[in-house]
């Protein structure tokens, strides 16, 4: 069997979007399942999109999700170059189009702007769209020799059949037959010389060997215009998979103004890499079990592309947070300190343990900025309604809560060891004294000392991070405000 080549082909126009970033992961497990070569080629063609800085972007996201090239700019297999304007310097393009004016595939067109502006629109597939009417067909070969030489502008377009049919196979969508009626003579060379997308696009992937062609379902359109030039030049069809599209929660193209678009956005909203990667694999893929956490690896070794749906993808931002907490989770601590503390660090204006607050924190976030929310009360404790202190489940009032404080506030003081599990046992004595349960003197300590209903850690927990001058000065306060709404 044919070695499979895949190949990403970006364009460096901005941010790498979630889309692209999921082909690039289908053609690079495509091939690596398979043994086979991943290729990064970087198609530059369109000057006007172009952006700078794009081509750096593409490497450094690439690198970060563990999606290493066999083949590249970086990386010459033999088949370089790999960035489509230094392509064009040899001439490929150029070369291959006039093989297609020689065969009767492909014709010379000179129309200008205002003849262009005046064909008329067809509606296709509910989409408005102008077909060229194959007027510069006609020109003789003495006329086109004339223009060529009298230096007037041109393109160079695509010659399509008016009658007939055009097949093609589409692993995904199986064979897919078009009227060619419906196919536009599309441009191949442009007015400025440079090859178009799509025909750069075909050039490029015959004379770099590539077997398997993975895309959006966006270019199922453009394929019996793809197919059609292979079988001009008489080349074999590359393997064709079209993936389905990613929308929204609400079933809309994802946007790219949605904040989660782009990989860059995503990690600059605290989520890990290794999560992200993970999660857009899932986005059109299904393995064979139930399985969600898969490794880079563990990916490659599953992955089938006959696996891939042909239904939208919702990209569900609250489930990509449940599977980054779920990497949170697993991660080596070192590791996870390093990433939090600078979170820790913008959080707090205090000095206090932060490891301690790492590990307090380190199940119950789902991305990086969660801790800030988490751990704000230990720099300033919040204003609290005393209503807090009612809890039906831990059988507390808040006239039980008065007196809880006020029973263990001496034996805090009295307390040298602040460290949690001597308060802890310190705050058991009190209970096993009183015959109650423990929530019941817990739960008051606990909304004193945090001001919060909810918080990541138990009352002695946070005790330890709080140090016995900010416990005491807290518990003072909670019973103060008690006394001052009951009336005392």
């Amino acid at each position: 069997m044919e070695k499979v080549r895949c190949r990403f082909a970006p364009s460096p126009t901005g941010k790498m979007h979630v889309g692209n970033l999921r082909s690039a992961l289908y053609e690079f497990l495509i091939a690596k399942h398979d043994g086979g070569t991943f290729m990064l080629r970087i198609e530059d063609t369109d000057q006007e999109r172009y952006v700078e800085g794009a081509v750096d972007i593409i490497n450094s996201t690439l690198a970060k999700a563990g999606i290493v090239h066999d083949e590249g700019p970086d990386k010459d297999g033999g088949v370089g170059p790999y960035v489509q304007s230094e392509r064009m310097k040899t001439g490929i393009y150029m070369k291959y189009a006039k093989e297609l004016i020689d065969k009767g595939e492909a014709y010379y067109c000179f129309c200008d702007k205002e003849r262009l502006d005046s064909l008329k629109t067809e509606v296709v597939e509910g989409k408005e769209i102008t077909l060229y009417d194959k007027h510069c067909l006609s020109l003789s070969k003495e006329e086109v020799e004339a223009n060529l030489k009298a230096d007037k502008p041109f393109v160079i377009r695509q010659n399509n059949p008016q009658t007939g049919t055009t097949t093609f196979h589409d692993e995904l969508y199986g064979d897919i037959t078009v009227e060619n009626a419906e196919l536009d003579d599309m441009i191949l060379i442009k007015s400025d010389g440079y090859p178009t997308y799509n025909f750069a696009n075909v050039v490029d992937d015959h004379t770099m060997n590539i077997t398997h062609v993975v895309r959006g379902n966006e270019y199922l359109s453009s394929a019996p215009k793809y197919t059609r030039l292979y079988e001009a030049f008489g080349w074999e069809v590359p393997v064709y998979v079209h993936l389905p599209l990613i929308t929204d929660e609400n079933h809309k193209k994802l946007a790219k103004r949605s904040g989660h678009s782009s990989f860059e956005d995503l990690i600059n909203r605290g989520f890990l890499s290794e999560a992200v990667v993970n999660y857009i694999a899932l986005l059109g893929w299904s393995p064979e079990n139930n399985q969600e956490i898969f490794s880079l690896d563990e990916l490659i070794k599953e992955f089938d592309y006959h696996r891939i749906s042909k239904s939208p993808a919702v990209f569900d931002i609250v489930k990509l947070k449940w599977m980054n907490g779920e990497y949170i989770k697993a991660m080596d601590f070192e590791k996870f300190y390093e990433m939090a503390l600078p979170y820790i660090k913008k959080a707090l204006s205090r000095e206090f343990d932060y490891r301690k607050i790492a590990e307090m924190v380190k199940t119950r976030i789902e991305v990086f900025p969660d801790i800030s929310d988490l751990i704000g009360f230990f720099d300033t404790l919040p204003e609290y309604d005393t209503a807090m202190y009612t809890h039906k489940k831990m059988k507390t009032t808040e006239e039980s809560s008065l007196q809880v404080l006020k029973d263990v506030l001496p034996m805090l003081e009295a307390q040298e060891d602040y460290s949690n599990d001597a308060l802890y046992q310190l705050l058991l004595t009190y209970v096993s004294d009183k015959g109650v349960k423990n929530g019941y003197v817990m739960w008051p300590v606990r909304t004193a000392v945090s001001g919060l209903q909810m918080t990541p850690a138990g009352a002695t927990e946070i005790m330890e991070i709080l140090g016995k001058e900010e416990s005491l000065i807290r518990i003072r306060k909670g019973i103060a405000l008690l006394e001052n709404n009951l009336g005392l």
